[in-house]
């Protein structure tokens, strides 16, 4: 069965749009808490919560992960840019697993693939730090066999493949193309040692097909189901998404 990691950041854009000069981000009139979101897609069948710690804060918090810590019953996955300050605050959390990810104050959303090769010293360091403290380390990349082989060197044991590139197409001629370099590149991954997650642009129409990707692990999915629990609720969305993906 394919696992999903349910990314609740955009529960929190929702709050932010709003509160951010707020106090607290939880409690009196402050809404919605990411955390509760949660809770209730851990109570659909999520598999796992990811959250992606920004360094300019644009919407989770540092005391809603604290906050996601203490309370989910599920894996703990934090995204995060192969910083300093990002390495220490993953050491101190202690999450079940970390994704590391490209960072740009100017992007609306992670667009593009962590380069491995052009960072290899730096993604090392911290792939190093995670690995002695017991915190599995997940690299996002394009599918690119250079990447690929540079993080299972590096002992990376998890990557994320990322299919913002397919997605952006998938209405248009380069679909077929972009979905061969997924299934090459998960192929690849798998002789390589890796385990194979996905993620970035998934929704309710090419999840169908993102889902027949070779030994494909994990997928990463968030605003697509917060968008649509707008309409059905947190829960029904979840159990949408894993019927879409286990059928």
């Amino acid at each position: 069965m394919i696992l999903l990691g349910f990314n609740i950041d955009h529960s929190a854009t929702i709050r932010q749009a709003r509160y951010r000069q707020a106090p607290a981000t939880v409690g009196g009139p402050v809404e919605p808490d990411p955390v509760l979101c949660a809770v209730l897609g851990e109570r659909a069948g999520a598999d796992g919560i990811t959250v992606h710690l920004r360094e300019d804060r644009r919407h989770i918090q540092e005391r809603d992960v604290w906050r996601l810590r203490e309370t989910i019953g599920t894996r703990l996955n934090l995204e995060m840019a192969c910083t300093p300050a990002m390495i220490d605050f993953a050491l101190r959390l202690k999450p079940e697993s970390v994704c590391v990810v490209p960072e740009s104050r100017e992007e609306v959303t992670t667009e593009g693939g962590l380069d491995v090769v052009g960072h290899r010293d730096k993604v090392a360091a911290c792939v190093d730090a995670m690995n002695a403290a017991g915190i599995i380390t997940s690299l996002f990349i394009d599918p690119d066999e250079a990447q690929i082989e540079l993080s299972a060197k590096l002992r990376a044991p998890w990557i994320e493949l990322h299919t913002g590139a397919y997605a952006n197409a998938y209405h248009g001629p380069g679909r077929a193309a972009e979905f061969k370099r997924l299934r090459l590149g998960a192929t690849f991954a798998h002789q390589c040692g890796l385990v194979v997650n996905a993620g970035h642009g998934i929704n309710y129409v090419n999840v169908a097909e993102v889902r027949t990707l070779p030994h494909l692990h994990e997928l990463n999915i968030g605003h697509s189901i917060i968008s649509r629990a707008l309409f059905t609720g947190v829960e029904e969305a979840v159990r949408e998404m894993k019927a879409r993906m286990n059928p």
